[in-house]
């Protein structure tokens, strides 16, 4: 059926329609106090911290549309939340201030990607107590008389805190309240004297308050807080006239001498206003005393002599002084009085003077003993000091001028007359050692006379000497050093002990004591050690000694000190070879090193060279002298080298090693060294002729691989027969016991399991043949079954020259003869079985692996 445009374009139209009927997105209204929703009438402390998740927005679309959530904000707003677009999750991103910001204006809006629907939000802000109280009009200083009565205002503090509820009421108080005359009232701020307490401006000009306000607490991020502020109230005290005159400088103490003029000043007298803040202007007058003598300027308080001190009647007068307020007004007010002594003197013509028991005297001696007691007078000096001035000229000073600290003189200040005591006042410093006598000068000088009349006197003390000191070695340690040779009583060192007292006190006697003084003595009046007559030093046993030294005076004082005694070594030891100097094995291209010792105990002596006295031939080896390597020449690479400059074709050579010290004298020994040359390329061909090359010299470290194989082999035979003994255990059978019984192998298998301990023919093999020497019978005559090992060859006699000093001829140790070059034809046929050496030390080995293998075969 065909259809026209105009049914098509009605299609058309009915798809669009139907495409335009998608329903809008809505929120969920979950009502006040929900936390997911549309945000309807929610809230939020403005303590909330940022960050935190506040609210979720939540919503559906009719169609089932996955929906997305915005919020906005005012562009001059601050965008204080954030959303998640999906989940609608709304985070704190600004922080809150209620203070600032009560509330919040949000555009919240939902979308199903075709359809958007808004909401404009008002998120209200609560309060928290994040306020602190502040004081206002600050500073607070107030005046205020010091006549105020008790429990007057004074002033008024005032704090706001813009928190609401509790956080934002304000109560104060002081916060010293027990130490301060003022009172605070708890809720309006009013501060009060106190009931019963005053001010004086006398005594405190200001008093500074220190007033707290506090809020009543709240709630701020979980806990519960209370905050506070200070302030400090500075009370200026202003004075009133209630105090009376007050003189200054009492008491008032005058003098007149026997040359003063008639109107002379003789003192003045100082008052002023008790009230300073507002002071009344003073005047004086004297009230009685005065007799005419005197007079006062009534403006200045300054007292004046009118009369010829020749007319004055009586040496000492009392007045009285009256200082009178003036007010303001000219009449007079407070008033007060002070009385005035003044002293008729005479001139000052008097020097102090010293006397002794017969008069006027200006030395004066004493003996007595070193280091007195502390505080301990000085009896034997009887001295006595007078002025014969009157009043102050009368007065003087004592003391002792020379060395300082040691004495004090008794009393320090006179008036007319005393008795001076001299006593001790540093004990150590009266040493007879520092000094035999000490010299004083006792002085004493006026005090406060314009002449400063002095005298002195000189005290001379003689010093007797006691026994105060303990002798003192010259130096803590002394360090001798002897040859190990040196004879019996020989001098070592000398040590010096030093007593500064004198006569009997100052002898010193030594001695000497320690665990290494027993072969040392000391001469007890002149301190110098030496050997014991019967001591032998030895260097290489006891190379250093240690011990003390004593210095003692007749009453038994003493002190000590440490001697340390060194041995020199001296050449008395010869250079010693090892055991296995005597033969050994070289591989060519290879060193051999030999070693001797000398058992002294210093360099040079226990240093040794090395030299090639003698060899055959003389043109084959070389040594190092220091460390004893030997090798052969550079021109010798190979056998076939060697033996085209030796004149027989063998692998043993002989040399005559000398091991020399570098003592003086020098010492030195010989030995004779046997060398037997092996070729790489054999060891390389035989692994096993070059394991019993190495060991050749060392039969113990064969037999100790062999033991080590032999262990590992039981080893795992223990693991299998465990691991056989669990499995079947596991398995729960009883499994019958079977002794598994073996035939010995039969000859072939038993040649093919020695056959890697047989040495191939090689000509290497060839070279340990034993031969006879012609003087011993060395070699080894056991059968091959033989488990005996070759007997030890017999040393050959010593050399003819040997180096002697003074002591039994010295043995150089050689070798004679044992494993050396087969020098009798070799057999003509190239592939022999081996040779009598090879098959000995194989038959030794085999037996001692077959002998082990006998004990592992009881395991199977």
């Amino acid at each position: 059926m065909r259809r026209g445009p105009r049914a098509v374009l009605a299609l058309g139209l009915l798809f669009f329609r139907l495409a335009q009927a998608n329903f809008a997105p809505h929120f969920f209204d979950n009502g006040v106090g929900s936390t997911n929703g549309n945000m309807a009438l929610f809230s939020l402390p403005e303590d909330t911290p940022v960050g935190s998740h506040v609210y979720t927005l939540n919503g559906t679309d009719p169609e089932g549309d996955p929906v997305s959530y915005h919020i906005s904000f005012d562009p001059s707003a601050r965008n204080v939340f954030s959303v998640d677009p999906n989940f609608g999750s709304i985070t704190l991103v600004e922080e809150l201030d209620r203070e600032r910001e009560d509330e919040i204006e949000a555009i919240i809006s939902i979308s199903d990607g075709l359809n958007l629907v808004a909401e404009k939000v008002t998120i209200l802000v609560t309060d928290a107590n994040d306020e602190a109280p502040r004081f206002i009009q600050e500073p607070y200083i107030v005046q205020v008389p010091e006549d105020t009565p008790a429990g007057s205002s004074i002033t008024k503090v005032r704090a706001v805190d813009r928190d609401t509820g509790s956080g934002g009421s304000v109560t104060y108080f002081l916060q010293n309240p027990h130490a301060s005359k003022f009172a605070v009232d708890r809720h309006s701020g009013v501060l009060r004297l106190q009931a019963g307490a005053s001010l004086d401006y006398e005594k405190a000009r200001a008093h500074f308050i220190t007033v707290v306000a506090k809020d009543g607490g709240g709630r701020l991020r979980g806990a519960d807080v209370v905050f506070s502020a200070t302030t400090t109230v500075t009370v200026n005290v202003e004075d009133v006239q209630d105090m009376a005159p007050v003189f200054v400088g009492t008491p008032y103490y005058g003098y007149v001498y026997e040359d003063t003029l008639p109107g002379s000043e003789v003192l003045t007298v100082v008052a002023m206003d008790g009230d300073r803040g507002k002071p009344n202007r003073i005047l004086y007058r004297l009230v009685n005393g005065s007799d005419e003598a005197f007079e006062i300027n009534e403006t200045s308080g300054a007292i004046s002599v009118m009369q010829s001190p020749a007319q004055l009647r009586r040496e000492v007068y009392e007045l009285h002084v009256q200082v009178i307020e003036v007010s303001s007004a000219g009449t007079p007010a407070a008033q007060a009085m002070v009385p005035v002594t003044i002293r008729i003197v005479d001139l000052n013509n008097h020097p102090p003077t010293f006397y002794g028991e017969s008069g006027p005297q200006n030395r004066f001696e004493l003996s007595m003993y070193e280091h007195p007691p502390q505080g301990e007078i000085l009896r034997g000096l009887k001295i006595t000091v007078n002025d014969s001035d009157q009043g102050a000229n009368a007065k003087f000073n004592l003391r002792l001028v020379g060395p300082g600290g040691i004495f004090r003189v008794v009393p320090q200040t006179v008036l007319n007359e005393a008795q001076v005591t001299i006593i001790v006042e540093n004990s150590a410093a009266i040493d007879f050692e520092k000094f035999k006598v000490l010299t004083f000068k006792l002085l004493a000088i006026e005090v406060n006379t314009p002449e400063k009349f002095s005298s002195t006197a000189d005290v001379v003390i003689q010093l007797l000497d006691t026994n105060d000191n303990v002798p003192k070695f010259t130096s803590h340690y002394y360090i001798a050093r002897i040859p190990e040779n040196a004879p019996g009583g020989s001098n070592v060192v000398a040590v010096t002990a030093v007593d500064p007292d004198t006569g009997p006190w100052g002898e010193v006697k030594y001695s000497i004591y320690g665990s290494g003084a027993d072969l040392f003595q000391i001469h007890p009046s002149s301190g110098i050690i030496c050997t014991q007559p019967w001591a032998s030093l030895d260097a290489e046993a006891t190379a250093r000694y240690h011990f003390y030294v004593k210095a003692e005076d007749m009453e038994g004082r003493y002190s000590l000190a440490e001697v340390f005694v060194t041995l020199l070594d001296v050449n008395d030891h010869y250079p010693q070879f090892g055991k296995s100097v005597q033969e050994t094995t070289m591989v060519l291209g290879t060193p051999v090193k030999i070693e001797a010792t000398d058992q002294d105990a210093e360099e040079p002596n226990n240093l040794v060279d090395y030299s090639i006295t003698h060899a055959e031939p003389a043109n084959v080896f070389d040594i190092d002298a220091h460390t004893g390597e030997i090798r052969l020449k550079n021109s010798i690479r190979s056998l076939d080298a060697l033996h085209n400059i030796t004149p027989s074709r063998g692998h043993m050579w002989s040399l005559e090693v000398q091991a020399k010290d570098r003592g003086s004298p020098s010492f030195s020994t010989t030995a004779l060294l046997k060398i037997d040359i092996v070729d790489t390329e054999m060891l390389s061909r035989s692994p096993m002729a070059a394991f019993l090359m190495q060991t050749k010299d060392n039969p113990m470290k064969a037999v100790g691989v062999l033991a080590g194989i032999m262990a590992i082999i039981v080893a795992i035979t223990v693991l299998i027969s465990t691991a056989t003994f669990w499995r079947n255990k596991k398995s729960n059978k009883v499994l019958p016991v079977r002794r598994v019984l073996r035939k010995r192998p039969s000859p072939a298998p038993r040649a093919i399991r020695i056959e890697w301990l047989k040495f191939r023919r090689t000509k290497a093999a060839d070279r340990f043949v034993l031969r006879e020497d012609r003087p011993n019978e060395n070699r080894n005559n056991n059968s091959p079954g033989s488990a005996l090992p070759p007997k030890a060859p017999a040393p050959p006699p010593p050399p003819s020259a040997a180096p002697s000093v003074g002591a039994a001829p010295w043995t150089v140790p050689t070798v004679s003869g044992s494993l050396a070059p087969l020098h009798a034809e070799r057999s003509p046929k190239p592939k022999a079985v081996g040779s009598p050496a090879q098959s000995a030390l194989v038959a030794e080995l085999r037996q001692k692996f077959e002998k082990k293998n006998v004990h592992n075969k009881a395991y199977f």
